[in-house]
């Protein structure tokens, strides 16, 4: 076997969704892309686990494993770095972060399959279009100093002065946001003005997180008003940090652990992936 010490490049992309847990939007979908620069750095390791362990005979095969493990771990960090207060709305200014992070991890990583990965670059992580549209606004209104319902009053007659019937529709518009404006202060005023005596308040209707689309459903709902799915989905605890993921979920939304069932080595007693034939540890049958 003749092996290749000379750098190769590469593109990862998630196949399956990462459901980032986020406190503001609720349960968020993001997917990963990007490219890396890898080379074989212990010959003797990259044989024993890619033709010993996984029984590999294709470079095509070798490279779709270091994909998927480049996406476990990258999935890993931007979970680290979600229980250090990092969000949402915060991904696309810290991508150069993201990527300093999880080439920081990578020597541990893969030094278990004879690779050193030289450089992650062009790293992408797109949300669901609602949730972009959501981000994007907020980040307009601290930009502006405003509150939603100036933003939107504010886009609404911008949208109207291009209109052709020009200033009859931006005037109605402006009766409109200040009609709307004042329902918001009356409203304002009724949540901080306390009841008067004897008055009997109801609570605010219980809802349910669809898991598919993210969309708030009355806990009376059995489907989802929005996509159809199934409510009330099951549950099964993350092996790493057992916090209760949505059954059928590829990787933990908390710890970004994968969900994938493991088994112990008999030999050295460390958990390996279930389908594995040898022990990535100690190279002895699992």
């Amino acid at each position: 076997m003749y092996l290749q010490k000379r750098p190769f490049d590469g593109k990862f992309g998630s196949k399956q969704p990462y459901p980032f847990r986020d406190k503001e939007f609720g349960m968020v979908n993001l997917r990963v892309f990007g490219e890396f620069r890898y080379k074989v750095a212990s010959p003797a390791n990259f044989v024993n686990q890619f033709v010993g362990t996984f029984n590999f005979a294709t470079s095509a095969e070798v490279e779709e494993r270091i994909k998927e493990q480049m996406i476990i771990l990258i999935y890993d960090s931007v979970g680290d770095m979600k229980n250090e207060g990092m969000g949402v709305a915060d991904l696309a200014a810290n991508l150069t972060s993201i990527e300093q992070v999880v080439l920081s991890r990578t020597k541990d990583h893969f030094d278990l399959y004879g690779i050193s990965i030289e450089k992650i670059s062009g790293l992408y992580i797109s949300m669901p279009e609602e949730v972009q549209k959501a981000v994007d606004t907020r980040s307009s209104m601290q930009i502006l100093g405003t509150n939603y319902v100036q933003y939107q009053s504010g886009q609404a007659m911008r949208e109207a002065a291009q209109n052709p019937a020009g200033g009859a529709a931006a005037a109605g518009v402006g009766v409109g946001a200040g009609i709307g404006m004042g329902w918001t202060m009356m409203d304002s005023m009724r949540q901080t003005t306390p009841p008067p005596p004897g008055t009997v308040q109801t609570a605010a209707a219980a809802m349910v997180v669809c898991p598919k689309c993210n969309t708030q459903n009355p806990t009376t709902n059995k489907f989802c008003s929005s996509c159809g799915g199934k409510l009330g989905q099951a549950t099964v605890p993350c092996p790493k940090c057992k916090a209760q993921v949505p059954e059928g979920t590829k990787f933990c939304p908390e710890c970004g652990a994968p969900m994938a069932a493991t088994k112990k080595c008999a030999s050295c007693g460390v958990d390996v992936p279930a389908s594995s034939k040898f022990c990535p540890e100690c190279g002895k049958q699992a």
